[in-house]
């Protein structure tokens, strides 16, 4: 009816197996007079799949100021749209939050269509406890990340719950090594590929998780829980896991100078600084 506000709904679609999207998604997609997508031609192949014909439109990060209000128009003029991120569930670490958030303000309703979560997913299958977790998402990254990143860790390391994170494979190595020295040694999970035919769950201390990483090349998303800081003290990280040269970069990308993390490296090593010094040059700059 013309003046009434149309409906959002928050879909999720499938994380890898396709029989995993709900007979209610569907129903919504065909209904719905467009859907807002993050990839259109990631989603148009799920549509086509179904056998779903809808119009798409794009909203990813790099349009989501000016597109958000454009669809906020829409809802307005009374349309219904269904958002879609390219898996699992829009606002998690993606930019339909923003939309979600913008049309709440603006009296526009708004309903989620649940389904796959590779969070969820991955907790209930660490065999870690799972009745109090928090999600972090991924952690910040990038030139100009490092003290973000450091005090994000450092936070998470006085977490009592079980902790979620996202992670790409280019990054999986030095997070856990990271993790490592900042956390102790825990007990972790990491999940890859959650529902695809190569799904494939690791499970272990941190020092062993990496060690296995090291030896064989992360390839797809990765999902790592962590248990939570429930010991008065964790226990010391294995640095027999890391390069000498690795032990020093970690210092170092968490803002520390170089000389500072040479001494610190040597310290927890129990190896003279002028040994630490050497290897770091022999090897390179760390």
């Amino acid at each position: 009816m013309e003046g009434t506000a149309g409906t959002l709904y928050v879909c999720a679609t499938p994380i890898g197996n396709l029989e995993d999207i709900t007979l209610r998604v569907l129903r919504v997609l065909a209904e719905a007079d467009f859907i807002a997508a993050e990839d259109t031609r990631h989603t148009l192949k799920l549509l086509n799949h179904f056998e779903i014909k809808a119009p798409l439109v794009s909203y990813h990060e790099h349009n989501k100021t000016a597109r958000g209000a454009a669809l906020l128009a829409r809802l307005q003029n009374g349309e219904t749209c269904a958002l879609v991120s390219d898996a699992g569930l829009p606002g998690i670490s993606d930019p339909g939050a923003d939309l979600i958030r913008l049309c709440l303000d603006n009296g526009v309703p708004v309903t989620v269509c649940p389904g796959a979560s590779a969070a969820v997913m991955a907790v209930v299958l660490s065999g870690i406890g799972c009745a109090r977790y928090a999600f972090e998402g991924f952690l910040p990254h990038g030139k100009y990340a490092k003290k973000e990143r450091a005090a994000r860790i450092a936070a998470i390391k006085a977490e009592p719950r079980t902790i979620v994170l996202y992670e790409s494979p280019y990054r999986l190595t030095d997070t856990l090594a990271e993790l490592l020295a900042a956390l102790g040694n825990r007990q972790a999970a990491i999940a890859r590929e959650l529902t695809k035919k190569f799904e494939e769950v690791q499970r272990g201390d941190l020092s062993a998780l990496l060690a296995h990483f090291k030896a064989v090349e992360p390839k797809g998303e990765f999902v790592l829980v962590i248990e939570g800081g429930t010991e008065p003290a964790d226990s010391e990280p294995n640095w027999a896991a890391l390069s000498v040269r690795e032990h020093v970069s970690l210092y170092i990308n968490a803002g520390q100078s170089e000389m500072d993390a040479i001494k610190a490296a040597a310290k927890e090593r129990g190896l003279p600084k002028r040994t630490v010094y050497a290897e770091v040059k022999l090897n390179g700059q760390a």
